[in-house]
């Protein structure tokens, strides 16, 4: 079958090449490659074969003539890529690509397939973190008065702040725990620090996850007007109960001008986690409350030293199991999970 310029319909296609990624988020991406004149006027489809980079099959490409991962009819480029599969965040993928002729019988012409082109997607941007905290809301419970944030720890770790950062608490890299698309993981420093009290005595839990010892500060210290309030994550980990990382930043901080770009910002004095009042008469204290049904867990970005508030034993148990580090999101809870990538 002739074409217009008189070429033959099935004429090979050349090879897709100079394939670019672009406008990459933590779900979708556009993809765009160079073709010729001829190619473009005639394709009808593209074929493009998307995997994450771990554990590559290198028989991957093995059958050549049948069509890949996902079918698209031809579209002006750059072909923007996203729901057809479930990309993850901060995860490497690649991508090859072939461009195809339906012909009349319905098979079709292909091209050889592009090189690899590897890429890594992004992190929750803030209309997703947007979602997670409509999300946590519904978990939150009611608000409870607590008057210290407290830090659990070994002894080991006590004794490195005093002899080797003259008893300051530095920030360090927050890890992975948590939701994967979290803009804060491996990017944001802080110190942790926990809020939640035992109902019945409004007193912080007899064990601890995390060490025998305690640090507790007064609330003041962490939670005041000259301090900036950041949502950054909801998650559980197999458990009934859910976890809500906050952030707290004083105002024009290093990391206030990370949260603010990344974070939704909370009212301190209305929001459903974590909360300060102003006094409202002379010589009240402030008043503090955390959110009771969910447990909390504080990211303060400056670093804090030991002489604001004291160190003791904990009166319980340390139960290692309850630990959160590096502790990985449950996939497939309805509660804390949204319908982009994990």
């Amino acid at each position: 079958e002739l074409c217009n310029d008189g070429k033959y319909m099935d004429a090979p296609l050349s090879t897709p090449c100079n394939i670019q990624i672009c406008e990459v988020t933590c779900d979708s991406f556009r993809i765009m490659w160079d073709m010729t004149p001829e190619d473009t006027a005639r394709a009808t489809h593209f074929f493009i074969d998307l995997s994450r980079k771990a554990n590559r099959d290198p028989n991957r490409f093995k059958h050549r003539d049948v069509p890949t991962k996902l079918v698209a009819k031809a579209v002006p480029l750059p072909m923007a890529v996203r729901g057809h599969w479930f990309l993850s965040p901060r995860t490497e993928y690649c991508v090859a690509v072939q461009t195809a002729v339906r012909q009349p019988d319905g098979d079709y012409l292909v091209s050889e397939w592009s090189q690899v082109v590897e890429f890594c997607t992004g992190d929750y941007a803030m209309e997703h973190l947007q979602q997670l905290l409509d999300k946590a809301k519904g978990s939150a419970g009611r608000l409870l008065k607590f008057s210290v944030f407290y830090r659990n720890q070994h002894p080991d770790y006590f004794d490195y702040v005093r002899k080797e950062c003259g008893g300051l608490m530095r920030p360090a890299l927050k890890d992975t725990s948590g939701s994967h698309g979290s803009p804060i993981s491996g990017k944001l420093h802080g110190v942790f620090f926990s809020c939640n009290t035992e109902f019945d005595t409004g007193l912080p839990p007899k064990d601890s996850p995390y060490g025998p010892l305690r640090f507790q500060i007064p609330a003041g210290h962490l939670l005041n007007p000259n301090i900036c309030l950041y949502f950054a994550d909801f998650y559980c980990m197999y458990t009934a109960y859910h976890y809500v990382v906050l952030v707290l930043a004083p105002v024009g901080s290093e990391g206030d001008a990370f949260c603010r770009t990344r974070l939704p910002m909370l009212d301190l004095a209305s929001n459903p986690f974590l909360t300060y009042t102003a006094p409202q008469r002379p010589g009240e204290e402030p008043l503090y409350c955390h959110a009771s049904d969910v447990i909390l867990e504080v990211l303060f970005t400056e670093p804090v030293h030991l002489d604001q508030g004291g160190v003791e034993q904990i009166s319980g148990h340390q139960l290692m199991s309850l630990t959160t580090a590096n502790a990985k999101k449950d996939p497939s809870c309805k509660v804390c999970n949204i319908s982009v990538g994990r």
